[in-house]
């Protein structure tokens, strides 16, 4: 009787102990971890006057980078949309002042009497040409087109302000993609810029397989307008160790990614980017009008149609595109309003670099260059230096070691955005993180309230960067845009650019380091709020 009082107090001791272990011990612990670090950016914190923005998150918890390299997060197991609560999250529904007309890129009337000219420009030559190729016995495919002034392309060149290219929840811009991916092309050509280059090239001389990417101007049957850019290689095919930046492939894949990753930092500086397979048979070489882009189509050995680009570094049939037969991979990238309504400037970035085999730039040498640059106009006031870092991390986070110069609006002065265009040399080593592009992060140690907080909750697993990424990229038709590691790498290229900012705070404190730009709660009063500098 006795042995069998000591056995069952061992067994009630051995439940009891189990229990205070697995179940009352890990509630204990979360409750005292949730009341001594309450999350910073709920919807009550949002709105700060006396700051002028975001609330300051505590240093304590402003990060939850894992104390080793390398180290990833697992998931939060919450089911359902990741995308979807990440853009419902407060950082995410901050409005901006309300736009004025001045504000606005384009007004309705000039966009619309600019669109009208062309399209009568296009009638007209539609007609010469269709006579002049009867007259030549030359078979032209002609597709029914129509002028909409409700269509996404037009609302879309209407939605640009001075803050961003578009709004959060813009309609226009998921009814543009979609029109890219499917609407009838009904003319191909070269663009601007490569025939400007026509004469300037000496197809002889041997050169190198890079240089200007092939791309072509596709006029849709709404005339909306896009550049495409053909697919160059595989997407699980790394950039070689050997290769300079500038003798890269450029990506169709990486213009896609690059729009989505755009996307999900809030920052809405590149243009809306679809995947498309293209005919170029039917949907190029038998819409275009320029016989020079016709000279350099070719039918290959094995049956599959190519073109090649004739200026200024591929004028060679080895470096061609071939679809299968016909059918190619591509990028479609909407067009900006032209430059006669909406004039934009080119302007070198200062962290350029040199585009020699040996050279290098000043940045590379000095880590005291940002002093310099902050006492140079237009770097020395405003949000123009803020915004180069942004784009730092952009390119720190896709890889991009080509950005030479940045482009903004004229209309909108130095306060102006800067555009994030021409990516397609991203995403080329996911095995490789290129430390030196993020140099004006770390040599300025600057960053914006808004910028930071957005990176911080995309660390957290219950929103981590692959797997939004993952996710909005599913939504192309030409999925998976990304393979698996170069989605891991943005997490981890993501952990530095956090390791970057802390380094700094270490050095010169927060208030040096974190810049208070505009913002406004969507729970506070309407009123305008003019962001104050920290520094």
């Amino acid at each position: 009787m006795r042995r069998d009082r000591l056995f069952l107090a061992a067994t009630l001791t051995a439940v009891f102990s189990a229990d205070l272990y697995f179940i009352l011990l890990p509630k204990l612990r979360s409750i005292s971890q949730g009341s001594g670090h309450s999350c910073s950016c709920g919807p009550h914190n949002l709105s700060l006057p006396r700051q002028g923005g975001l609330a300051t998150p505590r240093l304590s918890n402003w990060t939850s980078v894992p104390p080793e390299e390398g180290v990833i997060l697992e998931p939060a197991d919450a089911g359902g949309s990741k995308l979807e609560r990440l853009f419902a999250d407060p950082l995410y529904n901050i409005q901006i002042p309300v736009v004025g007309p001045e504000e606005r890129l384009l007004q309705v009337e000039q966009l619309m009497e600019y669109y009208r000219k062309k399209v009568s420009r296009w009638e007209r030559h539609m007609k010469i040409y269709s006579e002049a190729a009867a007259i030549s016995n030359i078979t032209v495919t002609e597709h029914e087109v129509s002028f909409d002034p409700d269509a996404s392309w037009l609302k879309f060149h209407l939605g640009i302000n001075r803050y961003a290219l578009y709004s959060r929840d813009d309609p226009a811009v998921p009814q543009l993609l979609k029109d890219m991916q499917n609407m009838a092309v009904i003319s191909a050509d070269y663009t601007q810029d490569e025939k400007a280059l026509k004469g300037a090239c000496d197809c002889s001389q041997v050169v190198k397989p890079s240089g200007h990417h092939l791309k072509l101007a596709l006029k849709m049957r709404n005339f909306a307008k896009a550049m495409f850019k053909p697919m160059r290689q595989q997407r699980d095919v790394e950039t070689p160790e050997d290769f300079f930046y500038f003798v890269d492939f450029q990506r169709h894949n990486a213009e896609i990614a690059a729009f989505h990753l755009d996307r999900i930092l809030d920052f809405r500086r590149v243009p809306p980017v679809a995947g498309r397979l293209v005919n170029v048979s039917g949907e190029v070489l038998q819409v275009t009008h320029n016989e020079d882009l016709r000279a350099v189509f070719f039918t290959s050995p094995a049956n599959n149609t190519c073109f090649f680009a004739k200026c200024l570094y591929v004028c060679k049939t080895e470096y061609a595109v071939c679809g299968s037969p016909d059918l190619l991979e591509g990028s479609l990238s909407a067009y900006l309003p032209g430059l006669s309504i909406a004039p934009r400037i080119s302007i070198p970035n200062p962290w350029i670099r040199s585009y020699t085999f040996t050279g290098r730039e000043e940045w590379e040498v000095n880590p005291f260059y940002c002093d310099t640059i902050k006492q140079m106009y237009p770097y020395n006031s405003g949000n123009r230096l803020l915004n180069i870092i942004d784009m730092s991390i952009f390119d720190f986070l896709i890889g991009n070691m080509d950005r030479h110069h940045y482009e903004i609006f004229t209309k909108f002065g130095d306060e102006g955005f800067l555009l994030h265009l021409d990516n397609a040399r991203g995403f080329g080593r996911h095995s490789q993180d290129e430390m030196s592009i993020l140099a004006p992060l770390s040599q300025c140690c600057m960053i914006k309230r808004s910028t930071l907080l957005r990176l911080q909750l995309l660390v957290r697993p219950e929103y981590r960067l692959s797997d939004v990424m993952r996710e909005s990229l599913d939504a192309d038709p030409l999925r998976p845009i990304l393979t698996e590691p170069h989605l891991s790498a943005l997490d981890r290229r993501l952990q530095k650019v956090l390791r970057a900012v802390q380094r700094c705070i270490r050095r010169l404190g927060e208030d040096e380091v974190i810049t208070n730009d505009f913002v406004k709660s969507t729970t506070g009063p309407q009123t305008t709020t003019e962001g104050k500098k920290a520094r």
